[in-house]
Parts: C-alpha cells; sequence; structure tokens
C-alpha cells in the first residue's frame, strides 16, 4: 500500500452527509462518499457505475483550517410559468401562489483540508492519472464550489499519512511554538493517550457509497475517530501566505 496526498481548499465547500429534501447540511470535514464520487468523476465513470474497486482506499484528513460553517437560504420555483413550477410527489405541479420552495444550504467558508489516500499501486496510479487531466471537472461537494490549485498535492507517496504529520506545509499560524495542535480523522476507531484524557471524538457517518444512481443512491456507514495531534512547528513557519505558497509548490514539485 501507498498512496496520494490532496489539498481541498477554495473559497466554499460543501460535504453533506445526512441532506435530505430542503434542507442540504455539510460535515465539518470532507467525507468518504464525497472524495470517492470526486475520483470517479474524474475517471469518467457513469452515475451507475460499480464503486468497489474504491473500497480498498483508506482516507486519513488533516484540519489544516476548519473554516467557518455557514447557511444560505435558497428559493426555487417562484415566478416562472404553471408549466416549470416545482413538481409535486403525485407528479403534478405547484399552483403559482404556493410555487416557492425555501432550502437551506450549508457550507464551510475558507476551510483546508490536505487528506492522505492509502490505496493498492494500481489504483492509486488510475485515480492520480485521471486528477491529472479529468474526465469531469472535480469540485468540493457542489459544482459551485471550485477548488483551488494543487488539488492533487503530491502522488506516489510510500506513507502518506507520515507525509501529514512531518512534511506537508501547514498555513501560516499565528501561534509560535515548537508544536502545533491539529485535528486528524481517521477511520475507523482509534486508541491513544488522547482517548484516555477525552480529548478524541467519535462520529458515524452515513457515507460509505453503494452506488451513485440517482433513482436508487445508497450508502453505507462508518465510524471516524477526531483526535488532535502536535505537529512541528516548522511545518507553519512562514511569515506570511506568499511565502507558504511559494513552499507549497516546491513541496508539489517533488516526487517520492
Amino acid at each position: 500500500m501507498s498512496g496520494f496526498l490532496l489539498r481541498l481548499a477554495g473559497p466554499m465547500q460543501s460535504w453533506g452527509e445526512h441532506s435530505a429534501f430542503g434542507v442540504r447540511d455539510t460535515a465539518p470535514f470532507p467525507t468518504r462518499s464525497g472524495m470517492i464520487g470526486m475520483f470517479a468523476a474524474a475517471q469518467g465513470l457513469p452515475r451507475g457505475a460499480d464503486l468497489t474497486p474504491y473500497e480498498p482506499l483508506r482516507f486519513t484528513v488533516r484540519v489544516d483550517r476548519p473554516g467557518t460553517r455557514m447557511v444560505d437560504f435558497h428559493t426555487a420555483g417562484g415566478g416562472v410559468p404553471a408549466r416549470r413550477t416545482i413538481p409535486t410527489a403525485e407528479g403534478k405541479r405547484k399552483s403559482a401562489e404556493v410555487s416557492t420552495v425555501v432550502t437551506e444550504r450549508g457550507y464551510l467558508a475558507g476551510a483546508v483540508f490536505t487528506v492522505a489516500v492509502e490505496a493498492p499501486d494500481d489504483l492509486a496510479g488510475s485515480i492520480t492519472t485521471a486528477m491529472r487531466k479529468p474526465h469531469w471537472q472535480p469540485y468540493l461537494g457542489r459544482r459551485s464550489h471550485v477548488p483551488d490549485p494543487l488539488l492533487l498535492l503530491r502522488s506516489y507517496v510510500s506513507d502518506p499519512v507520515a507525509e501529514l504529520r512531518t512534511r506537508a506545509p501547514l498555513p501560516p499560524s499565528r501561534q509560535r511554538s515548537e508544536t502545533i495542535p491539529v485535528d486528524f480523522v481517521h477511520e475507523g476507531e482509534t486508541e491513544g493517550g488522547a482517548e484516555r484524557e477525552g480529548r478524541c471524538t467519535r462520529h458515524v457517518l452515513n457515507d460509505v457509497p453503494r452506488t451513485f444512481d440517482a433513482q436508487r443512491r445508497s450508502y453505507a456507514t462508518r465510524a471516524v475517530t477526531v483526535l488532535p495531534e502536535e505537529l512541528p512547528g516548522a511545518l507553519a513557519r512562514w511569515r506570511n501566505h506568499a511565502q507558504f505558497l511559494d513552499e507549497l509548490y516546491q513541496y508539489a514539485a517533488e516526487e517520492t
């Protein structure tokens, strides 16, 4: 097993986990379904494609910046002819008087995540090749959420989780010390000192995709553990954001 690194950053991103009807939520970190959907789109797979090849993937998320959770209120269906108003469950159309539907859509503003993806070599190679020249444009949870450059931060990494802890640059930090606390999101249950001290949190997410077919879309659950770790302060030693970007591009240009 080796893998690669993703950098998920942009003005907005949204990782829905239990969205329903008029409320579209976002998880506080990237979901497994969102990342697998990104890979499938880059590889040009149709909606109903078999997703079992992605089962060996293992994700570890480093929360570089948690961002700010925000909610937008959207309306749909108002001020249009009757034939274009919102459809009902019976297959009819809402009347002009009640045609407008209000929805809530959550997103993360200014968030940055670096993700270690562990995968068999052949699967990692096919995904990274597609990410460099995607069939369909990757996006951060919603089509309007365009990723920053360096979406694929590093490919062919022998130990991508170790890269998160020791080499992948962090955004500049106001905290000047030898170590910086950073949250990690691990798949499964992780044992350790942080758990004994009560500093970890666990979540059960409904984000393991079985099929993306629009007519029978379904998901399974998985457990994740959020653990704080102390990382070397040198990973965020930059004087300003421009210096950080220079270092990030230099790091991305290297290959192990």
